[in-house]
């Protein structure tokens, strides 16, 4: 069995939905992982994952929904999602959250935060689920059928891009937001760019930011979000065999998209041999 990428929210910032967003979607970051094992991996919980919530609920077996969930960072959205995940409510079910701590500020005191009473009904205690809390850090995060390795990127926040191996070589990284330009001041040393190269070298998929356009990008520096020419070069400079352009502009419409897939085959086309996929609600891609 191969690892499966599904994805169920690619849109950054805030949701979007509409008519203009209908082809590609507008809910925010979630990406479904199927390891080779059958084990769940979920990246990132930004509104998509309602709706994978209610499918894995409805084809839950005897022993009910397990998964890791890998939080990128704690920005809203990449955790708005989690308060309506159906596998929460159901006693049965074991959930593990992992993410980094925000300075002195815990994962479970940020998912307690979005779940006190005056923003939800329902705090994290009285969910039914059994959830563990755990945070990422130099270890490697030893899933049933993958080991998944983090590193520290360039967004405001501690933010995490991952990289998942799977046993047989295959590997998936995953990077929802990331400035690769001039803008922005972060503690990431001198040398971050060629470190990031090598952690994603020779990836099997590279989801990456690829927010702005390149026009677009002068007005955002520092807002911690790529161009996807930036996003197109970085991947072939890492040798990945295909990228997914990820964590789409709120004001980017389907056919806005449609021309910046086209841009980015086109910059890849002239350089060398990547395939270059622009990520959308329900694309369903195997390693």
């Amino acid at each position: 069995m191969n690892a499966s990428v599904t994805f169920w929210g690619v849109r950054g910032t805030i949701p979007t939905p509409g008519p203009h967003t209908a082809r590609y979607g507008g809910n925010t970051a979630c990406i479904e992982v199927r390891d080779p094992s059958g084990h769940l991996v979920i990246l990132d919980a930004g509104t998509g994952i309602r709706s994978l919530g209610r499918v894995l609920q409805a084809s839950a077996g005897p022993s009910g929904v397990r998964a890791d969930i890998i939080v990128s960072h704690a920005h809203w959205d990449h955790i708005q999602g989690l308060p309506f995940f159906a596998p929460l409510f159901i006693k049965g079910n074991h959930l593990t959250v992992w993410g980094p701590k925000q300075g002195d500020v815990g994962m479970d005191t940020i998912l307690k935060t979005l779940m006190q009473p005056v923003t939800f009904p329902v705090p994290l205690e009285a969910l039914a689920a059994k959830l563990d809390v755990k945070h990422v850090g130099a270890e490697p995060i030893a899933a049933p059928g993958c080991t998944i390795t983090a590193m520290r990127v360039r967004h405001p926040s501690v933010t995490m891009g991952y990289r998942l191996t799977f046993p047989g070589g295959e590997s998936l990284v995953y990077v929802s937001d990331n400035e690769l330009g001039r803008g922005g001041d972060y503690p990431v040393g001198p040398k971050w760019r060629d470190d990031f190269v090598r952690f994603i070298a020779g990836a099997d998929l590279l989801v990456h930011d690829s927010m702005y356009t390149p026009e677009e990008y002068p007005q955002h520096l520092g807002w911690g979000h790529s161009t996807f020419t930036e996003t197109v070069e970085l991947a072939l400079d890492a040798g990945a065999k295909r990228v997914a352009l990820f964590h789409h502009e709120p004001e980017h419409s389907d056919s806005s998209l449609d021309e910046i897939t086209n841009q980015a085959r086109d910059q890849a086309d002239r350089r060398a041999r990547l395939e270059v996929v622009l990520a959308a609600e329900g694309m369903k891609l195997t390693l």
